[in-house]
Order: structure tokens, then C-alpha cells, then sequence
């Protein structure tokens, strides 16, 4: 049970951090925020790296599997987790985690038309139900910059769409990269590999701020919001990725998923109680939907 315990951690972990970064984002740009996110997450992974003795561990891994990794990093940390921002600043954590969390979806386009895998019948109803979740959370109304006159502006949806999008590329490149043989095995391994991904990731950032945060925002945030960033972002992309992959190590992909989908069902709830955000019977319904269509995915 080790390998679905592990993915339903990653599922909690997944609904947690957004809590912090949506107190971190009040005034502050998804782009700064993502900069400061992944810099201090990756100076604390590297120094507990070095503490733990596990350079070696470090060192042993081949080029390549440090190649797709870094790039995994990019796309997934990069794009999608700056777009994932931006959404849970425009519609909302209840909102933007089902939404964005619709990734398997995408998942099984790539895997139908780019790798000519088979399309099951549960796997076409899964993709439908998919659909109608995002169809409900899409409607919803609620108070934002970006709805005009109470009607809902696509852009939030239309973004964490995207940042499912590039999820789904990222993980994708994250399981190819850690299950082939004789990569990774084991936490320590496991633990160098999300250390790779992340540092790979602060570093282009930081090396790009001139031209993505030209007004240096991410110099100017306050020690809450860098602490907040920090802290969720560990959780998230540090714990969170750490629990997934050895879970990946221990049970099918099948099965890790459709666990981690979980996520939207906490994070509903989390929304709720800590932001007020409102429990409808739209968004509700829709967050189940969209967990019950991932899963119908995975079915083999």
C-alpha cells in the first residue's frame, strides 16, 4: 500500500500549497512570485542535499535522465505553475485546481495521437465527463478582475487550462524519467531528481528576470509572501513530487493518477474554509466530475 499512500500524499500536498500561494499573491505578479518560489526552494533542496551527503547520489545520474528533468522542470514549473498562479489569483483555488488538475486529460491526447497507443471505452466516457466538469466550473460566477458585469471572463479558465497542458507534458517527461531502468531508485535518488528539476528551473528564471520582471518585483516582495512562496512551493514541488515519483516506483501509472486526482476534492474544500469561497452545487458537482474522469482514464 506504500505506492498508494504515497500518491494520495502527493494529492494533499497538491491542494495545500495553493492555499499559501493565494495569501502570497495579493499584489504581488505570478511571474515574481514563481521566481522567488523556485530560487528559495531550490537553495533549501541543495542545501539539505549537500547535508545529507547524497552529491554522489547526485553525480551517478546519467546526462540524459538530468537533460529531460531540467526540461520538465521548464515546461511544468515554468509555464504551467506561472499560468496556475495567475488562475488561482483570477478565479479562485475551487476553481483553478479542478481546472488545472484536468491534466490526465491531456495526458491521454498525447499518448492516442503522438505514441498511436489504443483509446478504451472508459477512457472516451472519462473524457466526457472531463468535459462537463470543466463545463460547470467554467459558468460559475464569482467576483473578479477579470468578469465584467457578472458574466465570466474565459481568461482565468482559458489559462489554467493551459497550465494543465503543461502538466501533462511535464509529468509525462517526469515518469519516462524516473522509471527507466536502473535510473532512480529509491528516496535518495528520487530526492536528487526533483533537486535537479527545481534548481534547473530557478536558475533560467533568475537568469531570464531581466526580461520576465523587468520591474524586479521579486526583489520588492514582503518576507511574508517570500516565506509563504517557499514554504507551498516545498510542499508542493519538493514533498509533493518526492511522494509521486516513488509512488510511480511502486505501483502503475494506472493506479498513481487516478489517487493524486484527488486533489481538486481537497482543495474545493480548502477554498472553502479558509477564502469563503462558495460551495455551489456547480462547482462541487464539476470537481467531482473531473476526479471521476481522470480515473475513468486510468482504467485499463
Amino acid at each position: 500500500m506504500i505506492g498508494e499512500f504515497a500518491a494520495l500524499g502527493a494529492a494533499i500536498t497538491w491542494a495545500v500549497a495553493p492555499i499559501m500561494y493565494k495569501q502570497a499573491l495579493s499584489g504581488v505578479s505570478p511571474v515574481s512570485a514563481n521566481i522567488v518560489r523556485c530560487a528559495t526552494n531550490a537553495a533549501f533542496l541543495v542545501v539539505v542535499l549537500v547535508a545529507l551527503g547524497l552529491t554522489g547520489v547526485l553525480a551517478s545520474l546519467p546526462a540524459w535522465v538530468v537533460v529531460v528533468v531540467v526540461v520538465s522542470g521548464l515546461v511544468g514549473l515554468g509555464v504551467g505553475d506561472t499560468l496556475y498562479m495567475f488562475a488561482l489569483k483570477s478565479i479562485g483555488v475551487a476553481r483553478a485546481v479542478p481546472l488545472a488538475t484536468s491534466y490526465p486529460l491531456f495526458s491521454l491526447l498525447w499518448a492516442t495521437f503522438l505514441l498511436g497507443q489504443p483509446v478504451t471505452a472508459s477512457a472516451v466516457i472519462g473524457t466526457f465527463i472531463i468535459l462537463g466538469g470543466i463545463w460547470l466550473l467554467s459558468r460559475e460566477k464569482v467576483e473578479s478582475k477579470f468578469h465584467v458585469h457578472g458574466k465570466v471572463e474565459l481568461t482565468g479558465v482559458a489559462v489554467s487550462l493551459l497550465a494543465a497542458v503543461a502538466w501533462s507534458v511535464s509529468i509525462t517527461m517526469m515518469d519516462f524519467a524516473v522509471t527507466m531502468p536502473g535510473v532512480v531508485s529509491g528516496l535518495a535518488a528520487n530526492y536528487a531528481v526533483v533537486t535537479v528539476r527545481i534548481a534547473g528551473m530557478a536558475l533560467v528564471l533568475l537568469a531570464l528576470a531581466p526580461l520576465l520582471d523587468r520591474d524586479r518585483g521579486f526583489l520588492k516582495l514582503s518576507w511574508r509572501a517570500i516565506v509563504l512562496l517557499c514554504v507551498g512551493g516545498l510542499v508542493a514541488n519538493g514533498l509533493g513530487w518526492v511522494l509521486m515519483n516513488y509512488s510511480f516506483l511502486n505501483i502503475a501509472e494506472s493506479q498513481a493518477v487516478p489517487i493524486s486526482s484527488t486533489t481538486p476534492l481537497f482543495s474545493m474544500l480548502a477554498g472553502f474554509a479558509f477564502f469563503r469561497e462558495k460551495l455551489t452545487r456547480a462547482n462541487t458537482l464539476g470537481a467531482i466530475l473531473v476526479v471521476a474522469g481522470v480515473v475513468l482514464i486510468f482504467i485499463v
